[in-house]
Protein backbone atom coordinates (compact mmCIF):
# COMPACT_ATOMS: atom_id res chain seq x y z
CA UNK A 1 0.00 0.00 0.00
CA UNK A 2 1.49 3.42 -0.76
CA UNK A 3 1.14 5.71 2.48
CA UNK A 4 0.80 9.66 2.56
CA UNK A 5 3.33 11.28 4.28
CA UNK A 6 3.15 10.34 8.06
CA UNK A 7 0.78 7.90 7.76
CA UNK A 8 0.84 4.87 10.07
CA UNK A 9 1.73 1.90 8.21
CA UNK A 10 -0.81 0.13 6.32
CA UNK A 11 -1.25 -4.04 6.31
CA UNK A 12 -2.55 -4.99 2.60
CA UNK A 13 -1.88 -7.95 0.40
CA UNK A 14 0.68 -7.32 -2.67
CA UNK A 15 -2.15 -7.17 -5.16
CA UNK A 16 -3.94 -4.32 -3.74
CA UNK A 17 -2.67 -1.31 -5.20
CA UNK A 18 -4.33 2.04 -5.24
CA UNK A 19 -2.00 4.24 -7.56
CA UNK A 20 -4.54 6.38 -9.10
CA UNK A 21 -6.46 7.13 -5.82
CA UNK A 22 -3.35 8.42 -4.07
CA UNK A 23 -2.72 10.66 -6.88
CA UNK A 24 -6.39 12.35 -6.67
CA UNK A 25 -5.13 12.37 -2.89
CA UNK A 26 -2.39 14.71 -3.57
CA UNK A 27 -4.09 16.81 -5.77
CA UNK A 28 -7.00 17.12 -3.33
CA UNK A 29 -4.95 17.84 -0.53
CA UNK A 30 -3.16 20.85 -2.65
CA UNK A 31 -6.46 22.52 -2.26
CA UNK A 32 -8.82 20.75 0.22
CA UNK A 33 -7.49 20.47 4.44
CA UNK A 34 -6.46 16.91 4.60
CA UNK A 35 -7.33 16.30 1.25
CA UNK A 36 -11.31 15.50 2.56
CA UNK A 37 -14.35 17.40 2.88
CA UNK A 38 -14.99 15.87 6.36
CA UNK A 39 -12.11 14.18 8.56
CA UNK A 40 -14.64 10.99 8.75
CA UNK A 41 -12.83 10.06 5.54
CA UNK A 42 -9.37 10.75 5.82
CA UNK A 43 -8.08 7.49 7.07
CA UNK A 44 -7.22 8.99 10.38
CA UNK A 45 -7.61 5.80 12.43
CA UNK A 46 -6.01 3.31 9.92
CA UNK A 47 -3.61 5.40 7.92
CA UNK A 48 -2.59 5.13 4.28
CA UNK A 49 -4.19 6.45 1.43
CA UNK A 50 -8.44 6.24 1.28
CA UNK A 51 -9.46 4.93 -2.07
CA UNK A 52 -11.26 7.03 -3.83
CA UNK A 53 -15.17 6.41 -5.35
CA UNK A 54 -16.21 6.92 -8.79
CA UNK A 55 -19.40 5.18 -8.71
CA UNK A 56 -21.68 3.18 -6.11
CA UNK A 57 -24.38 1.01 -6.93
CA UNK A 58 -26.69 -1.82 -4.84
CA UNK A 59 -24.25 -2.62 -2.17
CA UNK A 60 -21.42 -2.30 -4.06
CA UNK A 61 -18.55 1.05 -4.06
CA UNK A 62 -16.28 1.10 -7.37
CA UNK A 63 -12.93 2.89 -7.06
CA UNK A 64 -11.39 4.81 -9.68
CA UNK A 65 -8.48 1.84 -9.39
CA UNK A 66 -10.86 -0.79 -10.96
CA UNK A 67 -11.60 -2.29 -6.80
CA UNK A 68 -15.10 -3.35 -6.01
CA UNK A 69 -16.01 -2.87 -2.59
CA UNK A 70 -19.05 -4.70 -0.51
CA UNK A 71 -19.83 -1.31 1.20
CA UNK A 72 -20.73 -1.02 5.06
CA UNK A 73 -20.57 2.24 5.28
CA UNK A 74 -23.51 3.38 3.06
CA UNK A 75 -22.46 6.95 3.23
CA UNK A 76 -22.27 6.77 7.19
CA UNK A 77 -26.13 5.36 7.13
CA UNK A 78 -28.70 6.72 4.66
CA UNK A 79 -28.19 4.48 1.83
CA UNK A 80 -30.51 1.69 3.69
CA UNK A 81 -31.99 0.88 0.56
CA UNK A 82 -28.43 0.65 -1.48
CA UNK A 83 -26.52 2.93 -3.83
CA UNK A 84 -28.48 4.62 -7.27
CA UNK A 85 -31.58 2.85 -6.26
CA UNK A 86 -33.82 3.36 -9.71
CA UNK A 87 -37.00 4.40 -7.77
CA UNK A 88 -35.04 7.16 -6.05
CA UNK A 89 -32.87 7.92 -9.04
CA UNK A 90 -36.13 8.82 -11.38
CA UNK A 91 -37.63 10.35 -8.79
CA UNK A 92 -34.57 12.86 -8.28
CA UNK A 93 -34.66 13.37 -11.73
CA UNK A 94 -38.46 13.98 -12.34
CA UNK A 95 -37.90 16.69 -9.72
CA UNK A 96 -34.45 18.17 -11.40
CA UNK A 97 -36.85 18.85 -14.61
CA UNK A 98 -38.47 21.48 -12.78
CA UNK A 99 -35.84 23.14 -11.12
CA UNK A 100 -33.35 22.57 -8.42
CA UNK A 101 -34.25 25.43 -5.86
CA UNK A 102 -36.60 27.63 -5.18
CA UNK A 103 -36.69 29.94 -2.37
CA UNK A 104 -39.94 29.03 -1.90
CA UNK A 105 -42.21 26.49 -0.65
CA UNK A 106 -43.20 23.20 -2.77
CA UNK A 107 -45.95 20.32 -2.01
CA UNK A 108 -43.08 18.23 -1.44
CA UNK A 109 -41.88 19.29 1.57
CA UNK A 110 -45.57 19.08 3.19
CA UNK A 111 -45.92 15.87 1.57
CA UNK A 112 -41.98 14.23 3.32
CA UNK A 113 -43.03 15.71 6.55
CA UNK A 114 -46.18 14.38 6.33
CA UNK A 115 -44.57 10.79 6.28
CA UNK A 116 -42.07 11.58 8.69
CA UNK A 117 -44.92 13.03 11.25
CA UNK A 118 -46.92 9.76 10.28
CA UNK A 119 -43.47 7.57 11.12
CA UNK A 120 -42.00 9.12 14.28
CA UNK A 121 -44.40 8.99 17.40
CA UNK A 122 -43.06 12.09 19.12
CA UNK A 123 -43.63 14.41 16.18
CA UNK A 124 -46.64 16.54 15.20
CA UNK A 125 -44.42 18.55 13.31
CA UNK A 126 -41.10 19.12 11.91
CA UNK A 127 -38.93 21.22 10.23
CA UNK A 128 -36.06 20.60 7.54
CA UNK A 129 -32.96 21.71 7.18
CA UNK A 130 -29.78 20.71 5.28
CA UNK A 131 -27.80 18.70 8.31
CA UNK A 132 -27.58 16.95 11.04
CA UNK A 133 -25.54 19.43 12.79
CA UNK A 134 -28.07 22.02 11.87
CA UNK A 135 -30.96 19.60 13.35
CA UNK A 136 -29.31 19.23 16.31
CA UNK A 137 -28.42 22.75 16.85
CA UNK A 138 -31.69 23.89 15.85
CA UNK A 139 -33.05 21.43 18.69
CA UNK A 140 -30.93 22.67 21.68
CA UNK A 141 -31.70 26.38 20.99
CA UNK A 142 -35.73 25.29 20.99
CA UNK A 143 -35.33 23.23 24.01
CA UNK A 144 -33.64 26.84 25.66
CA UNK A 145 -36.58 28.97 24.36
CA UNK A 146 -39.23 27.02 25.57
CA UNK A 147 -37.97 26.07 28.81
CA UNK A 148 -36.14 29.54 29.61
CA UNK A 149 -33.08 27.09 30.84
CA UNK A 150 -29.67 27.34 29.58
CA UNK A 151 -27.87 24.47 30.26
CA UNK A 152 -27.73 20.89 28.30
CA UNK A 153 -26.30 17.34 29.40
CA UNK A 154 -24.59 15.37 26.97
CA UNK A 155 -23.17 12.03 27.07
CA UNK A 156 -19.48 11.48 26.79
CA UNK A 157 -18.84 10.33 23.61
CA UNK A 158 -22.08 10.79 21.65
CA UNK A 159 -21.66 12.74 18.27
CA UNK A 160 -24.17 15.56 17.90
CA UNK A 161 -22.22 17.43 14.44
CA UNK A 162 -20.22 20.56 15.05
CA UNK A 163 -22.31 22.51 17.49
CA UNK A 164 -19.95 24.54 19.08
CA UNK A 165 -22.03 24.05 22.35
CA UNK A 166 -21.57 20.13 22.00
CA UNK A 167 -18.21 19.99 20.54
CA UNK A 168 -16.82 19.20 24.69
CA UNK A 169 -14.56 16.86 26.42
CA UNK A 170 -14.88 15.69 29.53
CA UNK A 171 -13.08 16.46 32.49
CA UNK A 172 -12.22 13.27 34.52
CA UNK A 173 -15.46 13.40 37.44
CA UNK A 174 -18.44 11.59 36.03
CA UNK A 175 -20.47 14.33 35.88
CA UNK A 176 -18.27 17.58 34.23
CA UNK A 177 -18.96 20.74 32.76
CA UNK A 178 -17.35 20.46 29.16
CA UNK A 179 -14.38 22.03 27.99
CA UNK A 180 -14.17 22.90 24.00
CA UNK A 181 -12.82 20.31 21.71
CA UNK A 182 -11.30 22.27 19.40
CA UNK A 183 -10.01 25.33 18.75
CA UNK A 184 -11.91 28.28 17.87
CA UNK A 185 -14.59 26.81 20.59
CA UNK A 186 -15.20 29.47 23.04
CA UNK A 187 -15.10 28.29 26.82
CA UNK A 188 -18.14 30.08 26.67
CA UNK A 189 -20.00 28.10 24.13
CA UNK A 190 -19.35 25.03 26.15
CA UNK A 191 -19.97 26.45 30.02
CA UNK A 192 -23.87 25.19 30.01
CA UNK A 193 -22.76 21.48 28.28
CA UNK A 194 -22.65 19.04 31.12
CA UNK A 195 -21.16 15.65 30.06
CA UNK A 196 -22.50 12.32 31.87
CA UNK A 197 -21.29 8.75 30.73
CA UNK A 198 -23.90 6.89 28.46
CA UNK A 199 -25.34 4.19 30.28
CA UNK A 200 -24.73 5.90 33.76
CA UNK A 201 -28.31 6.77 34.62
CA UNK A 202 -26.90 8.31 38.44
CA UNK A 203 -24.60 10.76 36.79
CA UNK A 204 -27.74 12.54 34.97
CA UNK A 205 -29.27 12.28 38.45
CA UNK A 206 -26.10 13.95 40.03
CA UNK A 207 -26.40 16.52 37.39
CA UNK A 208 -29.61 17.28 38.22
CA UNK A 209 -29.03 17.60 41.66
CA UNK A 210 -26.06 20.17 40.97
CA UNK A 211 -28.13 21.95 38.48
CA UNK A 212 -31.67 22.40 39.41
CA UNK A 213 -34.14 24.13 37.55
CA UNK A 214 -31.34 24.57 35.26
CA UNK A 215 -31.21 21.76 32.81
CA UNK A 216 -33.04 22.97 29.47
CA UNK A 217 -32.48 19.52 27.44
CA UNK A 218 -30.74 16.06 27.68
CA UNK A 219 -29.83 14.75 24.38
CA UNK A 220 -28.35 11.84 23.31
CA UNK A 221 -27.94 9.05 20.63
CA UNK A 222 -30.52 6.01 21.52
CA UNK A 223 -28.08 3.84 20.02
CA UNK A 224 -24.30 5.45 20.09
CA UNK A 225 -23.25 5.34 16.81
CA UNK A 226 -20.32 7.19 16.86
CA UNK A 227 -17.95 5.55 19.17
CA UNK A 228 -18.90 1.74 17.43
CA UNK A 229 -22.31 0.39 17.98
CA UNK A 230 -23.28 0.85 21.34
CA UNK A 231 -26.37 0.00 23.07
CA UNK A 232 -28.60 1.34 25.76
CA UNK A 233 -28.41 -0.75 29.13
CA UNK A 234 -32.18 -1.92 29.91
CA UNK A 235 -34.17 0.47 31.19
CA UNK A 236 -31.85 3.33 30.85
CA UNK A 237 -33.73 5.34 28.30
CA UNK A 238 -37.04 4.87 30.19
CA UNK A 239 -35.27 5.94 33.48
CA UNK A 240 -34.49 9.37 31.63
CA UNK A 241 -37.71 9.88 30.07
CA UNK A 242 -38.98 9.41 33.87
CA UNK A 243 -36.38 11.28 35.11
CA UNK A 244 -36.80 14.32 32.72
CA UNK A 245 -40.66 14.26 32.88
CA UNK A 246 -39.73 15.20 36.55
CA UNK A 247 -37.73 18.15 36.35
CA UNK A 248 -39.37 19.48 33.32
CA UNK A 249 -36.67 19.30 31.30
CA UNK A 250 -37.09 18.64 27.28
CA UNK A 251 -35.72 14.82 26.35
CA UNK A 252 -34.15 14.65 22.81
CA UNK A 253 -32.94 11.94 20.66
CA UNK A 254 -30.68 12.12 18.22
CA UNK A 255 -31.99 9.97 15.54
CA UNK A 256 -29.90 11.13 12.67
CA UNK A 257 -28.21 7.77 12.59
CA UNK A 258 -30.90 5.57 14.07
CA UNK A 259 -34.13 7.12 12.37
CA UNK A 260 -35.51 5.33 10.07
CA UNK A 261 -33.28 2.38 10.36
CA UNK A 262 -33.57 0.94 13.46
CA UNK A 263 -37.20 0.94 12.92
CA UNK A 264 -39.45 2.59 10.43
CA UNK A 265 -40.16 4.77 13.50
CA UNK A 266 -36.45 4.88 14.57
CA UNK A 267 -35.07 3.74 17.98
CA UNK A 268 -37.97 5.49 19.66
CA UNK A 269 -40.39 3.26 18.14
CA UNK A 270 -38.19 0.14 18.50
CA UNK A 271 -37.56 0.69 22.37
CA UNK A 272 -41.03 2.49 23.04
CA UNK A 273 -39.43 5.74 24.69
CA UNK A 274 -41.20 8.52 23.04
CA UNK A 275 -38.66 11.90 23.46
CA UNK A 276 -40.11 15.42 23.61
CA UNK A 277 -37.63 16.28 20.26
CA UNK A 278 -36.07 14.74 17.85
CA UNK A 279 -32.69 15.23 15.24
CA UNK A 280 -33.39 13.08 12.31
CA UNK A 281 -31.22 13.15 8.92
CA UNK A 282 -29.12 10.78 6.85
CA UNK A 283 -32.07 8.47 5.35
CA UNK A 284 -34.85 10.92 5.28
CA UNK A 285 -32.76 12.56 2.30
CA UNK A 286 -32.14 9.34 0.46
CA UNK A 287 -28.54 10.58 -0.27
CA UNK A 288 -29.23 14.05 -0.91
CA UNK A 289 -28.14 16.58 1.89
CA UNK A 290 -31.46 16.84 4.50
CA UNK A 291 -32.39 16.59 7.62
CA UNK A 292 -34.92 17.67 10.13
CA UNK A 293 -35.81 18.43 13.68
CA UNK A 294 -39.37 18.24 15.43
CA UNK A 295 -41.68 17.88 18.32
CA UNK A 296 -45.22 18.17 19.35
CA UNK A 297 -47.00 21.07 17.92
CA UNK A 298 -47.08 22.91 21.38
CA UNK A 299 -43.10 22.80 21.60
CA UNK A 300 -42.51 23.50 17.88
CA UNK A 301 -44.78 26.84 17.86
CA UNK A 302 -41.76 28.74 19.37
CA UNK A 303 -40.04 27.92 16.31
CA UNK A 304 -40.47 31.32 13.58
CA UNK A 305 -42.29 32.46 11.80
CA UNK A 306 -44.95 31.11 14.26
CA UNK A 307 -42.90 31.60 17.20
CA UNK A 308 -39.65 33.74 18.82
CA UNK A 309 -37.01 31.18 18.15
CA UNK A 310 -35.42 31.96 14.97
CA UNK A 311 -34.20 29.58 12.77
CA UNK A 312 -33.97 29.50 8.63
CA UNK A 313 -32.22 28.11 5.79
CA UNK A 314 -31.75 29.14 2.07
CA UNK A 315 -31.60 25.71 1.06
CA UNK A 316 -33.82 24.00 3.66
CA UNK A 317 -36.58 21.92 1.88
CA UNK A 318 -34.11 21.38 -1.18
CA UNK A 319 -36.72 19.98 -4.00
CA UNK A 320 -34.08 17.28 -5.07
CA UNK A 321 -33.57 16.45 -1.32
CA UNK A 322 -37.41 15.91 -0.77
CA UNK A 323 -37.74 13.52 -3.60
CA UNK A 324 -34.63 11.67 -2.74
CA UNK A 325 -36.12 11.67 0.78
CA UNK A 326 -40.12 10.95 -0.40
CA UNK A 327 -38.83 8.22 -2.69
CA UNK A 328 -36.34 6.16 -0.08
CA UNK A 329 -39.39 6.59 2.89
CA UNK A 330 -41.85 5.30 0.50
CA UNK A 331 -39.89 2.24 0.09
CA UNK A 332 -39.44 1.54 3.45
CA UNK A 333 -43.24 2.54 4.59
CA UNK A 334 -44.29 0.20 1.42
CA UNK A 335 -41.71 -2.69 0.96
CA UNK A 336 -39.99 -3.16 4.86
CA UNK A 337 -36.81 -4.23 4.92
CA UNK A 338 -36.47 -4.18 8.51
CA UNK A 339 -37.22 -8.11 9.16
CA UNK A 340 -34.67 -8.65 6.39
CA UNK A 341 -32.40 -6.32 7.88
CA UNK A 342 -32.16 -8.10 11.11
CA UNK A 343 -31.62 -11.27 9.61
CA UNK A 344 -28.77 -10.36 7.32
CA UNK A 345 -26.99 -8.27 10.31
CA UNK A 346 -27.58 -10.87 12.38
CA UNK A 347 -25.95 -13.29 10.19
CA UNK A 348 -23.01 -11.34 9.65
CA UNK A 349 -22.70 -10.40 13.55
CA UNK A 350 -22.23 -14.03 14.53
CA UNK A 351 -19.76 -14.76 11.48
CA UNK A 352 -17.47 -11.87 13.01
CA UNK A 353 -18.27 -13.14 15.93
CA UNK A 354 -16.87 -16.45 15.15
CA UNK A 355 -14.21 -15.38 13.01
CA UNK A 356 -12.15 -13.24 15.93
CA UNK A 357 -12.72 -16.67 18.15
CA UNK A 358 -11.12 -18.89 16.02
CA UNK A 359 -8.52 -16.22 15.40
CA UNK A 360 -7.87 -15.74 19.33
CA UNK A 361 -8.80 -12.05 18.89
CA UNK A 362 -9.58 -10.09 21.69
CA UNK A 363 -13.60 -8.99 20.50
CA UNK A 364 -17.14 -8.39 21.00
CA UNK A 365 -19.67 -7.71 18.44
CA UNK A 366 -22.51 -5.49 19.34
CA UNK A 367 -25.55 -4.75 17.15
CA UNK A 368 -28.59 -3.81 17.19
CA UNK A 369 -30.96 -3.88 13.87
CA UNK A 370 -29.14 -3.04 10.44
CA UNK A 371 -25.44 -1.48 12.79
CA UNK A 372 -22.89 -2.74 13.97
CA UNK A 373 -19.46 -2.83 15.25
CA UNK A 374 -16.70 -5.60 15.97
CA UNK A 375 -14.84 -4.35 18.68
CA UNK A 376 -11.11 -5.32 18.80
CA UNK A 377 -12.32 -5.53 22.83
CA UNK A 378 -12.34 -8.45 25.83
CA UNK A 379 -16.14 -8.23 27.04
CA UNK A 380 -19.17 -6.29 26.66
CA UNK A 381 -19.14 -2.06 25.81
CA UNK A 382 -21.47 0.07 27.59
CA UNK A 383 -19.34 3.76 27.61
CA UNK A 384 -16.84 5.53 25.87
CA UNK A 385 -14.20 4.57 28.17
CA UNK A 386 -14.84 1.37 27.50
CA UNK A 387 -14.98 1.87 23.61
CA UNK A 388 -11.30 3.73 23.94
CA UNK A 389 -9.45 0.80 24.95
CA UNK A 390 -10.24 -1.09 22.17
CA UNK A 391 -7.04 -2.49 20.26
CA UNK A 392 -7.49 0.06 17.29
CA UNK A 393 -3.87 -1.19 15.85
CA UNK A 394 -5.35 -4.38 15.31
CA UNK A 395 -8.40 -2.75 13.64
CA UNK A 396 -6.55 -0.75 11.41
CA UNK A 397 -4.44 -3.86 10.19
CA UNK A 398 -7.33 -5.55 9.80
CA UNK A 399 -9.24 -2.80 7.96
CA UNK A 400 -6.79 -2.88 5.36
CA UNK A 401 -7.05 -6.42 5.10
CA UNK A 402 -10.70 -6.42 4.83
CA UNK A 403 -10.50 -3.25 1.72
CA UNK A 404 -7.73 -5.74 0.28
CA UNK A 405 -10.60 -8.58 0.00
CA UNK A 406 -12.96 -6.38 -1.49
CA UNK A 407 -14.75 -5.23 1.65
CA UNK A 408 -15.41 -1.10 2.54
CA UNK A 409 -15.75 -1.09 6.34
CA UNK A 410 -15.87 2.12 8.43
CA UNK A 411 -12.21 3.63 8.73
CA UNK A 412 -12.31 4.07 12.20
CA UNK A 413 -13.02 1.22 15.59
CA UNK A 414 -15.28 4.26 16.20
CA UNK A 415 -17.55 3.94 13.87
CA UNK A 416 -20.59 1.66 13.69
CA UNK A 417 -21.19 -0.16 10.18
CA UNK A 418 -24.20 -0.83 8.30
CA UNK A 419 -25.91 -3.12 6.45
CA UNK A 420 -28.88 -2.53 3.35
CA UNK A 421 -31.30 -3.86 1.71
CA UNK A 422 -29.44 -4.35 -0.96
CA UNK A 423 -27.23 -6.56 -0.03
CA UNK A 424 -27.27 -10.12 -0.20
CA UNK A 425 -27.01 -13.54 1.35
CA UNK A 426 -23.62 -13.77 -0.88
CA UNK A 427 -22.23 -10.76 0.28
CA UNK A 428 -22.56 -11.24 3.64
CA UNK A 429 -20.76 -14.78 3.69
CA UNK A 430 -18.25 -13.50 1.37
CA UNK A 431 -17.47 -10.85 3.97
CA UNK A 432 -17.12 -13.31 7.03
CA UNK A 433 -15.01 -15.66 4.47
CA UNK A 434 -12.66 -12.43 3.92
CA UNK A 435 -13.07 -11.90 7.91
CA UNK A 436 -11.73 -15.34 8.73
CA UNK A 437 -8.61 -14.16 6.74
CA UNK A 438 -7.98 -10.66 7.52
CA UNK A 439 -8.14 -11.13 11.67
CA UNK A 440 -5.68 -14.01 10.86
CA UNK A 441 -3.76 -12.16 9.17
CA UNK A 442 -3.65 -8.99 11.51
CA UNK A 443 -3.40 -11.06 14.32
CA UNK A 444 -0.20 -12.53 12.85
CA UNK A 445 -1.30 -15.75 12.68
Amino acid sequence: MTESPGSTPAVSRPDYRLPRSLAAFERACRVIPGGVNSPARAFGGVGGTPPFIARAEGAYLHDIDGHRYIDYIGSWGPMIVGHAHPRVRESVSDALALGSSFGAPTERESEIAEMVVDAVPSLEQVRFVSSGTEATMSVLRVARGVTGRDKIVKMTGHYHGHVDALLVQAGSAATTLGTPNSPGITAGSTADTILCPFNDLAAVEDAFARFPDQIAAVVLEPVAGNMGLVPPRPGYLESLRDLTHRHGTLLVFDEVMTGFRLAYGGAQARFGVVPDMTALGKIIGGGLPAAAYGGSSRVMSHVSPVGPVYQAGTLSGNPLAMAAGIATLRLLRDEPPYERLETLSARLAEGLERAARDAGAPHVVQRVGSMLTLFFHDGPIHDYEAAKASNTKLFARFFWEMLARGVYLPCSQFEAAFVSAAHSLDDIDATIAAAREAIKVAVGK
